[in-house]
Formats: C-alpha cells, structure tokens, sequence
C-alpha cells in the first residue's frame, strides 16, 4: 500500500465512520423537519413540475429547461454507482445495507430541495443563460468567497476528474468482461466521445442528458421489473432479508448492523448525491419563474436515483442465487442478471453501464466547469481543465479499482461537508421561498419569485423581474 492510499484510507475511516455521515443525517433531519417534510408533502407536485419541464418548449429554444436540468443532476446521480456501488455495498454491508440507501435517500431529499433552491435564488447570468451553485451562494449569500473558491476547487477534481475515472473504470471493467476488448482501447474511444460533447458547450451537455437518462432509466427498470415478476415468490422474503439485515436481526454476506449502515449510507450517498453540493450546479441552470420549482424538481432527482435504479439492482442480485464474494462490483452485477435472463445479460450490463457512465461523465464535467468559471472565466483555463477531464478518463480506464473508488469518497467528505455548513446557514432562505411558493400554489397561481418576496435578500442577479425569471 503506498502512502497516497494510506492518508485517503485514514480519512475516509474517520469522516464515513465516524463523522460525516452522522452530520449528513442530522442536517437531513433538521431541514425535514423544518420543510415539514417537503420531500413527502409536495410529491405530487415534484411530477407536475417535471411534466411542465419536459413540455416547456419557449424555454428550450433560449435557454435550458426544468426538465434538461433535472436529465442532467439525475445523469451524475445514475452512473456506474447504482450498478457497482450498490453490489459493493451488499458485498460488505450486507443485504441491510439497502436499507439505509432507502433511508439516506429520503432523508437527504430535504436537504437536496434546500441546496437545489439556493442555487436558483442566487444564480448567475452567463452566455448561454444561467450558472450557479454552492461556490455562488457561499460567495453572494455569506460573502465568503474563500469559501466558494475552497469549494469549486474540491467539486472541479472530485467530478471533473476523480469521479470520472471511477465511471470510465467501472465501464471499461464491464466492457472487459462481456466483450473482451482490451480496457485502454475502450476508454480512448469514450474519451474521443465526450471530447466531442463537453467542446459543445451546456446546451449540447444538457441535449444529450434528455436523451439518454430517461432512456437508460426506464430500459433498466423495466429489466429489473421483469425479473421481480418472475420471482415474485421471493420478493417477500427478500424484502423480509434487507430489513433484518438492516437492523442486525439477521446476517448475510458477513454483514452486521455497522457495517450495514456505513456501507448502505456511503454508498447511497455516492450515489444520489443528496446535500453534497453536486446537483445544485444542475439545478440553477434551468430558466423557472419561482426557485422552489427547480428545488422540488431536483428532490425527484434523488428519489430516481435510489428508490428506482438502485432498488432495480439490489432486487436483481438479492433475487439471483450467486454468492458476491471475491467479485467487483460490476461483476456481480452482471453475473446475478446473467443467472435470471441468460447469457446475453453481461452484454446487456455492459450496455447498460456505457449509457450510465456516458451521460454522468458528460454531466460530471459540467459541475466542473461552472466552478472553474467561478474561479476564473479566461478561456484559456477552461480548456486547459477539459483536457484534464480526458485525460482523467483515459486514466480511470485502466486504474486500480479501490484507489480509485476510496479517492471518490475522499474527495465527496470534505467537499460535502463544506456545502453541508453552507446550506445550514443559508437555509432560513431557501424555507422562506418554500412558505412564498406553498402561499401561491393555495392561492390557485403559477407561483412567481421576485427578489422583494424575501425581506433582506441581498446579491440576487437574476430576479429582478417581477413577472418571472424570463
């Protein structure tokens, strides 16, 4: 073990055992309480608002509407993680690790619709529409910019470059194994492929997220519904299965209750990414006339990523009759779809985790490039920065898996943590625009935000408009 794994070990042992996931739940808890639970409350509304999204053709044509932002937070949430991370989590956590993915995915949802509002309050104008995120509302909302440049540095390596190698690593992996085509090969022509995207600018990014997710989503669900239906005598006791196995009633895959929470919430949060900071880079793109709106359709976003896709997974390796142990996690996951549909099933994963990976690497890209414009917009920069990204890629694709994964959790503890202490602050804010949206929706209206809705609201560039964003 080098000293590089050595020092990212220790950390990820103290903030995900010890530390960084006890906070993460209390915030999520705090701003549950506080939103009444929004996350619940407004359901109906989070799929209304994404309806609207998807129909919103004026928007489209001039900017990036409610639904690409939400194809693209939901394109980095459903990578390889709902894939790999999820069979990696029963491996070491056991079945109960399911469990606390569901838990930490509803729990978290409230702080997502927090950070997600923030980001539209105080987002900015730029060429091709908005931009924002936690590095912008820390610098207009608490006037630290130290921390902003803090923040947009730690999201620019986590997703531009670290998290992107662990998509490309678990694809090439996939490829490998159903196809037998050499790993460096198929990384130089996914690197070719999202050159071609991310040099086209966000409209391009966010055309090709639309495609892809709902796509990739439904096919793969509609997989995993096939294969519950088929086993439908099982399901009761798989179910029965991940809630012992949560609570240490039972244990399977040498699984106890500690084990079973570390992995289950680290794993999920790695996955939906809820209060992280990540999403909101997504969610203040899109051109909406109340900020609540895009923060209900980004707390959908998580509730997509866990209850559905990652769900879809654990149910198809739970129900196959394969043992996990000794495999990566991509491996186990072809090799329980294989023992339920046949052997077309590592080629059909492999498929899968390509239209996955492809569009998270796109979108990953993207968070890192509205920081690197927070830190400095020359031009120069910026491209310097895409080519780090290919490079990245080229080197996740022949990367070694566990370095690669433990960088990942690194990277998202102490970039988390900053948004977490962000959003805490900031959250009085994000509460007021949901009481002026809830007021409106009461009163029978299109709910409209204007800067003068929240008394004392400073450094707000896009609001100004009494009428709508527009």
């Amino acid at each position: 073990m080098t000293m590089i794994e050595e020092v990212v070990n220790i950390v990820n042992d103290f903030f995900w055992s010890k530390f960084f996931i006890y906070v993460l739940i209390i915030i999520g808890l705090y701003f549950s309480f506080r939103t009444k639970f929004v996350q619940i409350r407004l359901f109906k509304d989070m799929v209304r608002l994404l309806g609207e999204g998807i129909t919103d053709s004026e928007v489209r044509k001039k900017g990036v509407s409610s639904f690409q932002a939400f194809a693209m937070s939901t394109a980095s949430r459903v990578g390889t993680g709902n894939l790999a991370g999820v069979a990696i989590a029963i491996t070491l956590g056991g079945p109960g690790a399911v469990f606390w993915m569901w838990l930490i995915a509803l729990i978290g949802a409230a702080s997502a619709f927090i950070e997600s509002t923030l980001a539209q309050i105080y987002k900015v104008k730029d060429k091709n529409g908005f931009r924002g995120g936690p590095a912008y509302y820390m610098e207009k909302a608490l006037n630290a910019r130290w921390m902003g440049i803090i923040f947009a540095v730690l999201i620019s390596i986590s997703f531009g470059l670290v998290f992107n190698a662990i998509q490309t690593n678990t694809l090439t992996l996939a490829f490998e194994g159903a196809f037998g085509l050499e790993r460096k090969y198929v990384g130089i022509v996914i690197a070719a492929l999202v050159a071609i995207i991310i040099f086209g600018g966000i409209k391009r990014i966010a055309r090709v997220a639309e495609i892809l997710v709902p796509f990739m989503a439904v096919t793969y669900i509609l997989i995993a519904l096939y294969i519950i239906v088929t086993n439908i005598t099982l399901l009761p006791g798989v179910i029965a299965l991940i809630f012992k196995s949560a609570f240490g009633i039972e244990q399977a895959f040498g699984g106890g209750l500690g084990a079973a929470i570390m992995h289950g919430v680290k794993r999920g949060l790695f996955s939906n990414e809820a209060g992280i900071g990540s999403a909101p880079n997504a969610a203040a793109i899109a051109d909406v006339s109340h900020p609540v709106k895009q923060g209900l359709v980004q707390t959908l976003s998580v509730f997509t990523d866990t209850i559905l896709v990652c769900s879809a997974t654990a149910f198809i390796i739970l129900m196959s009759d394969i043992t996990p142990k000794g495999q990566d996690g991509i491996k186990i996951t072809q090799l329980a779809l294989e023992s339920q549909v046949g052997s077309w099933a590592p080629a059909f994963v492999a498929i899968a985790i390509l239209l996955f990976a492809f569009s998270s690497l796109i979108s990953n890209y993207y968070y890192g490039e509205t920081n690197i414009e927070f830190l400095n917009t020359h031009p120069f920069i910026l491209q310097g920065y895409r080519i780090l990204v290919i490079g990245m890629i080229l080197f996740g694709s022949v990367a070694k898996i566990e370095l690669v994964w433990n960088m990942g959790d690194f990277f998202m503890a102490f970039m988390g943590l900053f948004n977490l202490i962000a959003i805490l602050l900031l959250g009085n804010i994000a509460i007021a625009a949901l009481k002026d949206y809830t007021k409106q929706r009461k009163q029978g209206k299109d709910p409209q935000f204007h800067e003068s809705t929240i008394p004392g609201l400073k450094n707000v560039e896009c609001w100004g408009d009494k009428e709508s964003s527009k």
